[in-house]
């Protein structure tokens, strides 16, 4: 008897302290040092949640920059998130790949030999990326630019203006998060009218 009292006392010691005290102790630690990271990093436009800076949204329409491929269906669900486990041997990657290609060209307008950036035709590791390279970011502007009938140099402009650099100049790669980028657009754009 002594011992099931034991237990217990531990269970419900231990359920109050890591149940309760350490997640409100987290809880109140993220909101007051890390308040938007903490709240999902999202992007507010007026009063309006547009998306988070974290996950990547899917955009078909010619007038935006488009991200890199979800591995998730439906797309971009975070649910859901994961990469697709293809290896580069794989028949099924490699159909992938050669459709995202080609669709990638037609869109842009591009011969059939112009190289086209990995991050534009393959997923990453989470499917949820929300960023793409300078590189493919700049292969779009003469779609953009025709569809918006705005100058090249202008949306060339937004890009460098929402490019990202490695933290401290040396870790990472230079990125565009795809939902800015497309948000500065739709500013610029109404701005014009």
């Amino acid at each position: 008897m002594l011992q099931l009292k034991r237990s217990l006392l531990a269970f419900a010691g231990l359920s109050v302290i890591c149940g309760l005290i350490y997640p409100l102790a987290v809880t109140v630690i993220s909101q007051a040092v890390f308040l938007e990271q903490s709240n999902g990093s999202m992007i507010i436009n007026g009063k309006q949640i547009m998306g988070s800076r974290l996950i990547g949204q899917q955009f078909t329409s010619p007038k935006y920059f488009h991200g890199r491929p979800s591995a998730s269906d439906p797309p971009y669900d975070a649910s859901n998130s994961g990469g697709s486990n293809l290896g580069p041997t794989s028949a099924k990657l490699l159909s992938q790949v050669q459709s995202r290609v080609s669709r990638i060209r037609e869109e842009n307008g591009l011969p059939a030999d112009a190289a086209i950036p990995a991050d534009l035709v393959l997923t990453s590791a989470s499917g949820l990326d929300p960023h793409i390279s300078p590189l493919s970011a700049a292969l779009q502007v003469k779609r953009i630019a025709g569809e918006r009938k705005m100058p090249e140099s202008d949306v060339e402009r937004l890009i460098h203006q929402n490019t990202e650099y490695p933290l401290l100049g040396m870790w990472g790669k230079e990125h565009v998060n795809v939902l800015q980028l497309n948000l500065a657009l739709d500013n610029a754009f109404n701005g014009r009218r």
